[in-house]
């Protein structure tokens, strides 16, 4: 979570318009509680005044996140907003659609019968999860050394968080400074493995530049190492975005539990699975890959103790009930057909890219996202900072940022194209880029400096 600290005027009183009913008042705290309350109506108005100033999510580029739903599915949904799903003993409807979602992601997975699976508030919980379990079972086979963690500079940053908090040794490798390459090479990670390593982790679509590590050639080498050297690590992917894309664009792959070396995976259900934001999942491929020793018995909400693992405790059932809902709706068949079009969208701009004369690191060929840079050599007299500014007077929010080392002297930026950048707004997309580009190739001399604006990764 973000870490909020003071700033001047942060408590200057709030100024909401006359025209809101009984907004006459002569003082409304903006940082602290004030000592008269006022109705719902004007405590509305005032929040949905700042709210104005928020981008539009659809519009946004660069988040993964699902920013539509249909409205059924969304009234469902939100009717489970105060559901506390953690009270087992007072929701059993919800909890059993909770274990049904589970075991629908398992099954997709290719899980065998005796899998675990816990969901999260996200990929980032998930991952973090992921981690304990690797480091316990690291702690219960003997392990006495310092736990290390081997994967790609590229990879999300909560994979640098939860070595922090955890007291892991992250083994970053560096990224090749090749566009198309994939990010996590089997054998610079084979260098970085030792008896100490308590898991590799791969990527199925990096958020850089929606790249795939290459897992099954990363399981093969796990298994060589094994067989050479007697040191059994496991393999993780993160399939933050991948697990709810590639099943349905790339159904023959080779990645998830179908290879005996992935022991777990994580996804996360508010990307490509569309449910709304706070859900996630990690599953491991036997349920003696979870340490007892991290799970708790759990009854304070009354009720037969329940098993849990997690880094929270009460969640809102909302997103659980609104994934379920969402693979009911589509079934296969209507997931296959949605990444298809993200995959067409992803196309149609890769295509508009590659005529401006922009190398491509991503062409949407694996996960739905386009990621490009400037060439070096290139003789325009501005970057893509511009073009993000450009973009940003209609409306668009294009990330730009700097590839990992040893690819980190590359900006480059991104589309993320999810369901909610349809053919349409894609049209206009690259209408308003053809227009941006063709303004700022016709600007003679420099271009005043534009400030990269920060965008998250997910």
């Amino acid at each position: 979570m973000t870490v909020h600290t003071t700033h001047a005027q942060v408590d200057r009183a709030l100024a909401p318009s006359p025209l809101y009913a009984g907004s006459l008042v002569s003082e409304i705290p903006r940082a602290h509680l004030g000592e008269r309350g006022m109705s719902a109506e004007l405590a509305a108005s005032i929040v949905a005044d700042e709210l104005l100033l928020d981008g539009h999510a659809r519009l946004n580029l660069a988040t993964f996140c699902a920013t539509v739903g249909e409205s059924s599915i969304d009234a469902l949904a939100a009717g489970a907003a105060r559901v506390n799903i953690t009270n087992q003993d007072e929701y059993p409807a919800s909890v059993e659609i909770e274990r049904r979602l589970c075991a629908i992601v398992a099954n997709l997975w290719h899980a065998p019968a005796d899998y675990a699976s816990v969901p999260t508030t996200g990929s980032s919980e998930a991952i973090q999860l992921a981690v304990l379990a690797a480091r316990q079972r690291f702690r219960e086979r003997g392990g006495t050394g310092v736990p290390n963690l081997v994967y790609s500079a590229a990879a999300h940053p909560c994979w640098d968080k939860a070595c922090r908090y955890f007291d892991v040794e992250p083994r970053r490798l560096p990224i090749p400074a090749t566009p198309g390459a994939p990010p996590l090479d089997p054998a610079a990670a084979r260098s970085a493995i030792d008896e100490n390593t308590i898991a590799v982790a791969a990527t199925l679509g990096y958020p850089s530049t929606g790249l795939f590590d290459d897992i099954h050639a990363l399981a093969n080498m796990l298994d060589r190492v094994q067989r050479d050297t007697g040191i059994d690590v496991g393999l993780h992917v993160d399939a933050a975005s991948g697990g709810f894309t590639v099943p349905f664009s790339h159904p023959d792959l080779l990645w998830d539990f179908a290879l005996e070396r992935v022991h777990s995976i994580n996804a996360s259900g508010h990307k490509y699975a569309g449910a709304p934001l706070g859900l996630g999942f990690v599953a491991w491929r036997h349920d003696d890959l979870l340490p007892d020793h991290l799970c708790f018995d759990v009854n304070l909400l009354g009720g037969q103790p329940v098993k849990s693992f997690s880094l929270t405790f009460s969640r809102p059932a909302a997103p659980i009930i609104a994934a379920y809902t969402t693979m009911l709706r589509l079934g296969r068949e209507g997931y296959t057909g949605l990444v298809d079009h993200e995959r067409e969208v992803a196309a149609m701009v890769a295509e508009a890219v590659s005529r401006y004369g922009f190398t491509l690191w991503g062409d949407g060929t694996q996960l739905p996202l386009v990621a490009f840079s400037i060439p070096s050599d290139s003789p325009r007299s501005w970057g893509l900072e511009h073009l993000s500014a450009k973009l940003r007077e209609k409306g668009w929010q294009l990330p730009v940022y700097a590839l990992p080392a040893a690819a980190d002297d590359v900006l480059v930026a991104r589309v993320t194209c999810r369901a909610g950048l349809s053919a349409d707004l894609a049209y206009r997309l690259v209408a308003d880029m053809d227009a941006a580009v063709m303004a700022l190739d016709l600007h003679d001399g420099g271009h005043p400096v534009a400030p990269i604006e920060g965008f998250h990764q997910a």
